[in-house]
């Protein structure tokens, strides 16, 4: 089955995922020490909203490679979040284990619409 494309970013899957994955990084932050408002909990909520923020900003450049380009920095903000999680475990701030598969799933359907984008005939 065919998928319609997609009018906005909110009909993006990847989005939406993205999306989600900050509203748990945020869940997950609130139970850090205090001490850390200005360290770690800036830091991943930061780089947590900047995944969907450009995958949304991506979506109306007009050329592939300006996609392409605001995917990679959504892919790279991603991999700083995965080192965060592990931080957050190591340090006991909290269960990340949740968040492991989001993180996983986000970055595969980033991969998958990354090379769908330079894959296409437009």
């Amino acid at each position: 089955m065919k998928r319609k494309p997609a009018k906005t970013f909110q009909d993006l899957i990847v989005w939406d995922k993205a999306h989600q994955f900050v509203l748990s990084v945020y869940r997950l932050s609130n139970n850090f020490p205090k001490n850390e408002m200005y360290g770690l909990t800036s830091q991943i909520r930061r780089a947590a909203i900047s995944i969907p923020a450009n995958i949304a900003e991506g979506f109306k450049k007009k050329t592939k490679p300006d996609k392409a380009r605001f995917l990679n920095i959504a892919q790279a903000s991603l991999e700083e979040c995965r080192y965060y999680l592990i931080l957050i475990k190591d340090l006991g701030y909290g269960d990340t284990v949740e968040l492991m598969p989001q993180i996983e799933e986000v970055s595969r359907l980033l991969q998958a619409y990354t090379a769908s984008i330079l894959a296409s005939v437009s």
